[in-house]
C-alpha cells in the first residue's frame, strides 16, 4: 500500500470515531471521582448518625440524672417544709435566729482576739522567765565551775603521802586553814586538836591521845594513842607525817597529823573514815611501870 492510501485510511477512521481518546479517559476519571465522593459522603453520613446516636444516649442519661436530682430536690424541699412546720418558725423568728447567730459569731471573734492577746502575753512572759532561768542556770554553772576550780586548787595545795604503816594517805593539811578546807570537802571526819605535854590522856574525837615528848629543833615528837582499849605508842614521828592505826569496824586506817610544834605543845588533827563505827572514848591507860611521864 502506498503512503497516500495510508493517509486516506487514517482520515476515514478519524471521521468515523468523531472524538479524541483523551476524552474517554477523562470520562473514566470523572466517574471514578464521583464514585469516591459518593462513598465519602456516605461514610461521613454514617459517622454523623453514630455520633448523633451517642449524643442522644448521653442526653437521655443526663435527662435521667436531672430527673433524679429534681426528685431529690423535691424531697428535700418537702422535708424542709415539714421541718419548718414542726418547728413552727416564722420569718421573724428565723431573722432573730440569724441575728443571734451573727452576734454569737461576733462575740466569738472578740473572745478569740482576747485569747490570742492573752496567749501572746503569756508566751512573752514565759520567754522572759525562760531567759531569766537560763541566765540563772548559766550563773549556777559558772559558780559550779568556780567551785570545781577551787576544789581542784585545794586538792593541789593539800598533800598526799604514805603513812607510817606504809598505807597511802589521803590529802594532808599543814595548817588550820587547810584543815578547814579538808573538813569542808566532807570526805572524812576531821577533829582538830592542840595537845600539851602531860601524863594525862586527852579526848580527841572517838579516841584519846597523850603527848609524851616534843623536839622542836628536829620537828619530831612522841605520843601515845588509846583506841579499842589498845595503847599504841608513836615514837619520834615527824611533823606532817600521817600516824596510822586501825580500829575495830573500820576498813581504812585512822590518821593523826601534827603540823605544828611549840614548847611542850603539838597542834594537828585526827582524820577518820566516814564509814567507820564511832567507838566510845577508851578508858584512861595506866602509865607503864618504870617510865617517867613525858619520855
Amino acid at each position: 500500500m502506498s503512503p497516500t492510501e495510508d493517509n486516506v485510511n487514517e482520515a476515514i477512521v478519524t471521521e468515523k470515531t468523531g472524538l479524541p481518546r483523551w476524552v474517554g479517559v477523562l470520562f473514566v476519571v470523572a466517574f471514578a471521582l464521583l464514585g469516591w465522593l459518593c462513598y465519602a459522603a456516605y461514610s461521613q453520613n454514617q459517622a454523623l448518625h453514630r455520633d448523633r446516636d451517642v449524643a442522644n444516649k448521653k442526653m437521655q442519661a443526663l435527662s435521667g440524672e436531672l430527673d433524679k436530682t429534681n426528685g431529690r430536690f423535691a424531697d428535700l424541699k418537702g422535708q424542709l417544709e415539714v421541718t419548718e412546720q414542726k418547728l413552727g418558725l416564722t420569718e421573724d423568728e428565723l431573722a432573730r435566729a440569724r441575728a443571734l447567730a451573727q452576734n454569737v459569731r461576733r462575740q466569738q471573734r472578740v473572745s478569740d482576739a482576747k485569747f490570742s492577746r492573752a496567749l501572746g502575753d503569756q508566751q512573752t512572759d514565759t520567754a522572759s522567765k525562760f531567759g531569766q532561768v537560763n541566765s540563772q542556770l548559766s550563773n549556777t554553772q559558772t559558780d559550779l565551775s568556780a567551785t570545781k576550780a577551787d576544789l581542784a586548787s585545794t586538792k593541789n595545795r593539800l598533800m598526799g603521802t604514805i603513812g607510817d604503816l606504809g598505807v597511802q594517805s589521803g590529802l594532808i593539811a599543814r595548817n588550820h586553814s587547810e584543815v578547814e578546807e579538808l573538813r569542808a570537802m566532807g570526805e572524812r571526819n576531821i577533829y582538830e586538836f592542840t595537845l600539851h605535854k602531860s601524863k594525862h590522856l586527852q579526848h580527841v574525837g572517838p579516841i584519846e591521845l597523850r603527848l609524851r615528848h616534843v623536839d622542836q629543833k628536829h620537828y619530831r615528837y612522841s605520843m601515845n594513842v588509846l583506841a579499842d582499849d589498845k595503847n599504841i605508842e608513836k615514837k619520834n614521828k615527824d611533823v606532817d607525817e600521817p600516824l596510822q592505826f586501825y580500829v575495830q569496824g573500820a576498813r581504812a586506817p585512822y590518821e593523826i597529823v601534827v603540823f605544828k610544834l611549840g614548847k611542850d605543845e603539838a597542834r594537828g588533827y585526827l582524820s577518820t573514815p566516814k564509814t567507820a563505827t564511832q567507838a566510845p572514848p577508851a578508858a584512861p591507860a595506866k602509865e607503864p611501870a618504870g617510865k617517867t611521864p613525858g619520855h
